[in-house]
Parts: C-alpha cells; sequence; structure tokens
C-alpha cells in the first residue's frame, strides 16, 4: 500500500511539473513572473555544492528553531495542564502570536537583537511555540484518568507522572503540531534570513540577493524550489521520528497493520 501510495505521489508531482514547464512554454511567460522548472532545476544542477550549502544552512536554523520551541512548549504547557487559570491567562496571548503577521515586525527584532542568527533563531522558535503549546496542553490533559488516579494514589512525585504519563500521552499532538510547525518555521527561517540582511549564504539570504538583481530569477526561484524540497525532507524526517517513537500507539499499529 506504501508502495503504491509513493508512486501515484510521483505522478502527481511529475504531472505538475510538466504542466507547469508546459504554461511557461505555451504562454510564454517571462521569467520575471514565472521560471520554467527546467530553467531553475538546471541552475542547482550546474551550482549542487553552492545550494546544498544554502539548503543545509536553512535547515540548521529551522531544526534549532523548531526545536527551542518544542522544548519551551513542553515545559511551560505541563505548568498550564495542571493549573487552568494559567491556561486561561495564557491563550489571549498564544493566540495574538498565531495571528498576527509575524513578517510585518521581523526588523523591530533585527533592531533589538541586531542581523543574524538570534533574531533568525528567535522568530522561529516564537512563531511555531503557540501550536506546540495547545498541543502539549491538550495531550497531557488526555493523559488516561485510572492511571492518573493510581499514580496518585502511590503520592508520585509531579516530575514522575509528566515523564512516565502525561508526556508520552501529549506525543501524538505534538507530532501533530510539528508538522504544522515544521512549515511555519521554515517560511519564518526564509524570511528571517532575508529580512534581516544576515549575509551567511542560507537560501533566505540567497533569495534576498537574487530579488534585489533583476536578472537573477533563476538564482531567486532556485531558492525557492530548495526552500520546498527541505520542506518536503523536513516532514518526511518528522514522520519517521512518529514512527520510531510512537510504535507503540494504536495510530501507528493501525497504520503498520
Amino acid at each position: 500500500m506504501r508502495q503504491r501510495s509513493g508512486l501515484w505521489a510521483a505522478i502527481g508531482l511529475v504531472t505538475f511539473l510538466l504542466l507547469w514547464e508546459l504554461l511557461v512554454e505555451v504562454r510564454d511567460i517571462k521569467p520575471f513572473v514565472l521560471l520554467a522548472p527546467s530553467e531553475i532545476f538546471r541552475e542547482i544542477a550546474d551550482h549542487p555544492s553552492y545550494w546544498l550549502e544554502a539548503t543545509w544552512r536553512t535547515s540548521w536554523h529551522t531544526i534549532v528553531g523548531v526545536t527551542i520551541a518544542f522544548s519551551s512548549a513542553v515545559l511551560i504547557g505541563a505548568v498550564l495542564a495542571a493549573y487552568r487559570p494559567l491556561e486561561w491567562a495564557a491563550q489571549p496571548v498564544l493566540v495574538l502570536i498565531m495571528v498576527t503577521p509575524w513578517v510585518a515586525y521581523i526588523t523591530s527584532v533585527v533592531l533589538w537583537l541586531g542581523r543574524g542568527t538570534p533574531t533568525i533563531l528567535f522568530m522561529i522558535a516564537f512563531v511555531t511555540f503557540p501550536p506546540f503549546v495547545f498541543a502539549a496542553v491538550l495531550g497531557m490533559r488526555s493523559a488516561d484518568a485510572a492511571a492518573r488516579e493510581v499514580l496518585a494514589s502511590v503520592d508520585t512525585p509531579r516530575h514522575e507522572v509528566l515523564w512516565r504519563l502525561r508526556l508520552p500521552a501529549a506525543l501524538p499532538s505534538l507530532f501533530t503540531a510539528a508538522r504544522f510547525a515544521v512549515g511555519l518555521g521554515l517560511a519564518a527561517a526564509y524570511f528571517s534570513e532575508g529580512g534581516s540582511s544576515s549575509s551567511d549564504g542560507s537560501l533566505g539570504d540567497v533569495g534576498r540577493r537574487a530579488a534585489a538583481n533583476s536578472t537573477g530569477y533563476e538564482i531567486l526561484w532556485g531558492s525557492i524550489v530548495c526552500a520546498a524540497m527541505l520542506g518536503v525532507a523536513l516532514l518526511l524526517g518528522v514522520t519517521t521520528l512518529e514512527r520510531r517513537l510512537l510504535s507503540w500507539h494504536d495510530s501507528q499499529r493501525i497504520a503498520i497493520g
């Protein structure tokens, strides 16, 4: 079944690229509007080490930023799950972070933290933090009630309850949030790398410099395509990690069966 789904996914992707190529050729679309996939992949194939290095830098930013958000969200989510009034007080702030257009205040963060890595990591962690918190609170609250009563009856310390019961119960919802957070974090990385003028050769930095050059269409689209491929790779990584860590969970047993 997995091989069949993978085959259909490949067919869909190839069909999309062929239609894209055909559209550009038939309509004679100018490069500054839309570039043909063949031109984009030719640019990437001609300079593989350049694009691999740029993609690696952006992937490092994304992974570190999302990991910071995940770790912080688990700790804060544990507190909010234990004290509902704190959750009520925190919810409006978390919602505001989620709905505010974060691209608009990158400049303010640059003035606060300076150019480069600090701003990039802060922006990634900041925008991916709320979904992880909501997922952590929901998952920890869904821990088995009977198991909670058993642990309470033997005066199990709170940190043991968190580690042995609440955190495992929250993992499925945290992985669901991770799929959303990876895409959001990658977008934040790309725009922050460009908006902070990091000049570190990352995809966002490459895209920013290409956009400023009226003849750098291949490089601009190359950075976009590499970011898209990186996003697919990161999502596959999250899925693989989920299967390994949640092999005991019913959702993975059903998927395997």
